[in-house]
């Protein structure tokens, strides 16, 4: 992706994640959600700190190091230390943390692309059943966009609320997510999917014809199950969020 449109739709995401916690009601933040032992809260206070992660170098080192001393499956303690660090927060002083780090993230990821987006980080990452190495671009371009875009609609779902979705931001995270479930499977493939963010989506002749929902099909590609489940073995190739 371009990274212009990249860094725009991280913008855009930090926004509509805002958004939406500017909207929780007192009793949706203890909502349990679909990435357990996090409710609402929790996961609002990942999002905070991932946010915080990618403002800068000094704060990614920082919670790197941290993370590594503490042991354990790497991803799974980092995150673990960005919800502790958050935890003391009321919900409005959360908000207006998010607020403040949101667009400073925006700006880091941007900066930092440019100066480490072709080094690659230390550790492979697991993406199904597969460990393989990214880069740092692709890390601050993609994944740290798609990462609160999933959980902007893990929270919507936890809370009952209908996400808010337009062709011309989550349309183009989607059509990402896409074009690299595309290339791992490198298949013939007809895919419509439908909702706002939706589409359709054509490669070769005579391939295997699938229809979903958009947000139902990245989901199903993270490992959450999908509102309307469609079963194919395409559908199991994972993509990183």
């Amino acid at each position: 992706m371009d990274r212009d449109i990249a860094m725009h739709l991280a913008a855009t995401e930090y926004a509509r994640l805002l958004e939406l916690l500017r909207e929780l009601g007192p009793d949706d933040w203890n909502s349990p959600t679909e990435c357990p032992p996090w409710d609402v809260r929790a996961m609002a206070g990942h999002c905070v700190g991932m946010a915080r992660f990618a403002s800068g170098l000094g704060q990614m080192t920082r919670q790197d190091l941290k993370a590594r001393r503490r042991g354990g499956t790497y991803i799974d303690t980092l995150t673990a230390l960005q919800v502790e660090e958050q935890a003391a927060l009321t919900v409005p002083e959360l908000r207006e943390r998010f607020a403040e780090v949101g667009p400073r993230a925006a700006r880091g990821r941007r900066r930092m692309t440019r100066l480490i987006g072709r080094i690659a980080i230390p550790d492979k990452q697991e993406v199904g059943d597969i460990k393989e190495r990214w880069t740092a671009g692709f890390l601050l371009e993609t994944i740290l966009t798609r990462d609160p875009w999933m959980h902007r609609m893990d929270i919507c779902r936890a809370t009952g609320r209908t996400p808010h979705l337009t062709a011309d931001h989550d349309g183009v995270l989607v059509a990402d997510v896409v074009a690299e479930w595309a290339r791992r499977h490198r298949r013939p493939y007809t895919l419509a999917l439908e909702g706002p963010a939706g589409g359709t989506f054509t490669s070769g002749s005579d391939g295997t014809e699938l229809r979903m929902d958009a947000v139902d099909f990245c989901r199903v590609l993270s490992g959450r199950p999908a509102d309307a489940p469609v079963a194919h073995e395409l559908l199991d190739v994972s993509v990183p969020f």
